[in-house]
């Protein structure tokens, strides 16, 4: 098991963090360039020996390649500062240096270096000290920081991997959460069939839960940046601990602490027999509830361990007004599923009118909700059926029922065509072209009328799949639309290989065109954009006469907004159609 997670480590020894210090640019980039050319993907350059220590802190090196003679600040002592510093103490140090006096060898390996290279460097011989000492370093770093039962970093790996991630999020101003995990009555199953199963249960809860922070339709929501992190810990024999950096806000992490109640909870297989087991977690979110490691460690083991005695198998918020907003959207979860169950969604329908004839020419259903008669609009409940899923049946919902009204009509003379929203996780659901191609059947529905609306963000991943999706709809006659156009991701690239239809301009650059010059250009360029690419335009949100004409002048296709109308029912939008006759 050790030597199979050692060579794991090997394979990935080019990805290591390699930091490179020499006064002199010239070395720099020739060292950087062997390295990169032998593989090496994550080479560090610093030129000034001043900001040494900083960045060593900072960035964590695996291993420094370190000139010997620098003004100022020398070799020497950047590498009696690391010896003397209990992190970097065995931090792995190649000195590099055109010095051929042997005293100087012998006080670089006195104090501490790992290794002595002369100046002028053979590339061979470079790279292979590197790989060698990157080879030592894994080994070593397997036997102290990781548990041979799981394979996951250790708590000693935790303790120093927490204390560096709260200094950088102290720098950065991030947020981060830390879920203490428990396995609940752990010990029930090691007394009653014995340490083996144990061990075979604690493997199977660790694949379950780096299934669940491996799901990138799930991460999406949570995390903010690119570069965020989430490593999981075994810190003793049940407990394992969940380090998310950058998070959003603490809201977000009730999905990933949900998701592991659910996935631990499921039957386990082990040895012919089924284990039932479940998870209590504490979580603390720094720096909200707390701003030091220890405070930190402390308020998520007393959040899990207040979910233990409540029986366990939950969640819980060492903040107690978090937990209140937490309870808030579990309400709504609720209600929302009741919501669908008891059809208390409705559509309301914008008109679109022709800038040329002035004519109804389309529409665009939008959902409200209606619990106890409040209508309720889609800002207040339409994020949070994002994070959770349920944006798929409330999807589902609308277009089946944008469909059956847009049927109506046709069947009473109104040929108008509909524009329907769609959500980034209805296009991921793998049953949703079967799904479209069933209501159309359905309803009967003449497709061809039908516009499917989609935002930007639609562009960011997985950009093959979803053209293979986009064309498939084509083929069902089906147009597409990119919804707000110019706030989001924008690639003309894209543009040119998707089969789009339509471009809507979005109400923010409308509102602005009366008295600021850049958003009437920027209007006019998405407006000749769409002409060059054989698109139409919709403006949304005009309100104002000003607004239209201007749009006119564009020759802009259709516009949206209060000036003709607001979003109605379908029975008003009805007597609205009668006066295009």
């Amino acid at each position: 098991m050790v030597t199979n997670f050692i060579n794991d480590g090997f394979k990935h020894h080019l990805s290591a963090k390699v930091l490179v210090i020499d006064d002199v640019a010239l070395n720099l980039s020739i060292i950087e360039d062997m390295l990169r050319d032998n593989g090496y993907s994550n080479v560090i350059a610093l030129q000034d020996p001043l900001q040494a220590y900083d960045v060593i802190e900072s960035e964590r090196p695996e291993l420094i390649l370190l000139d010997l003679v620098m003004p100022e600040v020398s070799g020497f002592d950047i590498l009696s500062h690391l010896r003397n510093h209990p992190k970097f103490k065995y931090l792995p140090v190649i000195i590099l240096t055109a010095s051929d006096e042997d005293e100087n060898k012998l006080k670089a390996l006195e104090l501490g270096a790992t290794d002595y290279l002369s100046k002028p460097l053979d590339t061979l011989e470079l790279c292979m000290r590197v790989r060698n000492i990157l080879y030592s370093k894994a080994y070593q770093n397997q036997l102290a920081y990781y548990d041979t039962l799981t394979q996951l970093p250790n708590k000693q790996m935790f303790l120093d991997d927490l204390a560096w991630v709260l200094k950088s999020a102290s720098r950065h101003d991030d947020k981060l959460a830390l879920l203490n995990i428990e396995i609940d009555n752990f010990d029930s199953i090691n007394n009653t069939v014995g340490l083996n199963a144990g061990d075979a249960v604690l493997r199977l809860v660790t694949a379950r839960i780096q299934n669940v922070i491996r799901d990138s339709d799930l991460l999406v929501h949570l995390v903010d940046k690119q570069d965020a992190e989430i490593k999981l810990f075994h810190l003793e024999r049940n407990v394992f601990s969940l380090l998310l950096t950058r998070v959003p806000s603490a809201e977000s992490v009730v999905q990933i602490a949900r998701r592991i109640n659910s996935e631990i909870e499921a039957t386990m297989h082990v040895e012919g027999n089924d284990y039932y087991v479940s998870a209590s977690i504490g979580i603390a979110v720094y720096p909200d509830e707390a701003e030091d490691l220890s405070e930190l460690m402390r308020l998520a083991g007393s959040a899990k361990d207040f979910v233990k005695r409540q029986g366990g198998n939950s969640f819980q918020f060492s903040s107690k007004e978090i937990n209140e907003k937490y309870e808030k959207r579990l309400q709504l979860d609720a209600s929302l599923r009741q919501g669908l169950t008891n059809e208390e969604f409705l559509l309301y329908y914008q008109p679109k009118v022709d800038l040329g004839t002035g004519r109804v020419t389309g529409a665009e259903a939008l959902i409200r909700w209606q619990p106890n008669g409040e209508l309720i609009f889609p800002d207040k409940f339409l994020p949070h059926a994002e994070e959770t899923g349920l944006i798929v049946p409330i999807g589902n919902w609308c277009l089946k029922e944008a469909c059956k009204q847009l049927r109506e009509w046709h069947q009473h003379g109104n040929r108008i065509n509909l524009a329907v929203n769609l959500s980034a996780k209805q296009l991921g659901d793998k049953d949703f072209l079967p799904f479209v191609q069933s209501i159309i059947a359905e309803t009967g529905v003449d497709s061809n009328y039908l516009t499917f609306e989609l935002t930007e963000s639609f562009l960011i991943s997985d950009v093959e799949r979803k053209i293979e999706l986009f064309g498939k709809l084509r083929e069902l006659g089906i147009k597409l639309s990119i919804d707000d156009f110019g706030t989001g991701y924008s690639s003309l690239s894209y543009l040119r290989r998707i089969p789009l239809d339509e471009l809507k301009i979005d109400r923010s650059f409308i509102m602005e065109v009366s008295q600021n010059n850049n958003s009437r250009a920027i209007v006019s360029t998405i407006i000749y954009l769409a002409k060059s690419l054989n698109l139409s335009t919709v403006a949304e949100g005009v309100e104002l006469h000003s607004e239209r004409d201007f749009l006119q002048q564009l020759d802009c296709t259709q516009f949206q907004g209060f000036l003709f109308s607001k979003a109605v029912p379908a029975e008003q939008l009805s007597m609205l159609l009668q006066k295009n006759h």
